[in-house]
C-alpha cells in the first residue's frame, strides 16, 4: 500500500463527538482515488462508480494527521478497481479500509471509454519515457 496523500484533522472535520467526521473521511477518499485514476489512466474525466462496505476501525481525533493510502486492485477495460487503506500517520493504526474503490474512465461524450492500461505506471518513469522518445 502506498500512502500518497496526508491530512491533519482540525476542528472543522469534527462531528458532535469532538472524532473526524465519517463523511469527511469518505470526502476525502473519493478525492484521492479521483486523483490516483487520473494519473493511472491519464485522463481528467474519471468517476466513481462504486464504494464498497467501509468498515471503521478506529477514530481520529482533532490534531491528528491520516495518511490515504491507494494499491490498484485490478485494470478493467474503462475502470480501475482500487483498495484504500487511512491510517494514523503518529501510531500507524488503521482508521478505515475499503476493499473495492471502482473509478471509470470517460470519453468525451461522458461514457466509458477504454484505457488500454494494464499495469501501474509512475509519472516519473512516464516522463523519462517521454524525453528518451
Amino acid at each position: 500500500m502506498r500512502f500518497h496523500t496526508r491530512k491533519w484533522v482540525k476542528p472543522e472535520d469534527l462531528n458532535p463527538n469532538e472524532t473526524l467526521f465519517g463523511g469527511r473521511l469518505l470526502q476525502w477518499i473519493d478525492e484521492e482515488a479521483a486523483l490516483y485514476a487520473i494519473a493511472q489512466l491519464e485522463n481528467k474525466k474519471i468517476v466513481t462508480k462504486f464504494i464498497s462496505d467501509i468498515n471503521f476501525q478506529d477514530k481520529a481525533e482533532k490534531g491528528d494527521i491520516v495518511e490515504i493510502g491507494m494499491d490498484v486492485v485490478k485494470f478493467g477495460e474503462s475502470s480501475l478497481t482500487l483498495r484504500c487503506e487511512v491510517r494514523n500517520m503518529m501510531t500507524r493504526k488503521t482508521i478505515i479500509s475499503i476493499e473495492k474503490i471502482i473509478m471509470v474512465n470517460l470519453g468525451p461524450d461522458g461514457k466509458p471509454k477504454p484505457h488500454h492500461k494494464t499495469e501501474i505506471e509512475f509519472i516519473k518513469d512516464r516522463l523519462a519515457k517521454e524525453k528518451k522518445g
